[in-house]
């Protein structure tokens, strides 16, 4: 009999890595001439990161600052979902950014789609936020991982558990 391979497709991230980058951003922040009296404050909560500052034009450096520290920690930019930045107390700014995590019910639909229409001999389901895909072929497998991969997600995907 032979036995079946799979792997799983999630979205996530490694929260250590994301609570570093933010502990450097505030570094950075502290020590740079140009930002140190604006009293910007970067604060990683559960699901989002709140920024505060003096200005609009301060806030696109502290962005800046906080995905180059993001990316040398191998942090997919497409973990951060910008919100509306608001009007704090005394002419200063707040943003929250929501962090992604899981694959939606509709994006998992897209992944199983792209792979049922690419490949005939492999299958994806949807386990809750995970797409699980299997096949009898491990080749199959790894095609199907380039098919994925060769396309533009609106998160960042991951492949685990390949077995």
């Amino acid at each position: 009999m032979a036995s079946t391979y799979s792997f799983d497709i999630v979205s996530d991230f490694d929260r250590q890595e994301l609570v570093n980058a933010i502990d450097q951003t505030n570094r950075e922040l502290n020590s740079r001439y140009d930002l140190k009296n604006t009293n910007t404050s970067v604060e990683l909560q559960e699901e989002k990161i709140v920024i505060e500052t003096d200005s609009e034009f301060t806030l696109q450096a502290v962005h800046s600052v906080m995905q180059q520290k993001a990316v040398k920690r191998q942090l997919s930019l497409k973990i951060f979902d910008y919100g509306k930045v608001e009007s704090a107390s005394g002419n200063r700014v707040r943003q929250a950014i929501a962090l992604k995590k899981g694959i939606s019910k509709e994006l998992g639909k897209e992944i199983t789609k792209l792979i049922r229409d690419e490949l005939k001999k492999v299958q994806a389901s949807i386990q809750g936020d995970v797409v699980r895909v299997s096949s009898k072929s491990k080749d199959d497998l790894q095609t199907a991982m380039q098919v994925v991969k060769q396309e533009d997600w609106p998160v960042a995907l991951q492949f685990t558990n390949y077995r």
